[in-house]
């Protein structure tokens, strides 16, 4: 795909255009679905710019938010299509995707202690991001949920993907806080009147 031209000026009416041509309003639950997943995409820039670093674990964090940003952007076109428009082949995520998500759980959950308390979202740059792209995620999710229930979204492997994103982006900040040093804090229940 070759982008030639960046100013339509069918914003200039409130309006933007789908992948099949289809001109809808910006507030569209479509345009609201897959405008989200942009900004969980742009949420893990910003988490992968917090890493920095050359150590492994700066590295394993940038590979994955990686390979999930690669993701996101298939799955934002996909979305930005009516399922009318989608042609055989168009990539979106499936099992693939979604078993590579569970497997980098799986694998950080190994290095981490079991949770006694609620984490709070924070602890240190990295951390406080995923845990930030970590709620947009979770909006994403509604957002594509509500399409599905709608009848204007076929596909639940995007709700599945997003889901699971969501677990995979709050084990990789409790884990990032363990291995890059960061301080991962929990709800104090006395501090509650």
């Amino acid at each position: 795909m070759r982008i030639t031209q960046v100013t339509t000026r069918v914003g200039d009416q409130g309006n933007t255009r789908l992948v099949g041509g289809q001109e809808v309003p910006k507030f569209h639950p479509r345009v609201e679905a897959y405008g989200t997943v942009d900004e969980l995409n742009a949420a893990l820039g910003v988490a992968r710019a917090a890493v920095g670093g050359e150590q492994p674990a700066a590295a394993r964090i940038d590979g994955v938010l990686n390979r999930v940003q690669n993701h996101l952007l298939r799955l934002g076109g996909f979305l930005a299509t009516l399922p009318a428009d989608r042609w055989e082949g168009m990539v979106s995520v499936g099992d693939a995707e979604i078993g590579f998500l569970e497997q980098v759980i799986g694998l950080l959950n190994e290095d981490l202690p079991g949770l006694q308390e609620f984490v709070l979202p924070g602890g240190g740059p990295v951390s406080a991001a995923l845990h930030l792209a970590r709620t947009v995620c979770r909006r994403a999710e509604r957002r594509v949920v509500g399409l599905v229930q709608t009848g204007e979204e076929p596909s639940l492997d995007v709700v599945r993907y997003l889901n699971r994103l969501s677990d995979l982006l709050f084990v990789l900040a409790r884990w990032a806080a363990k291995s890059l040093g960061e301080r991962e804090r929990m709800w104090d229940r006395t501090l509650d009147p």
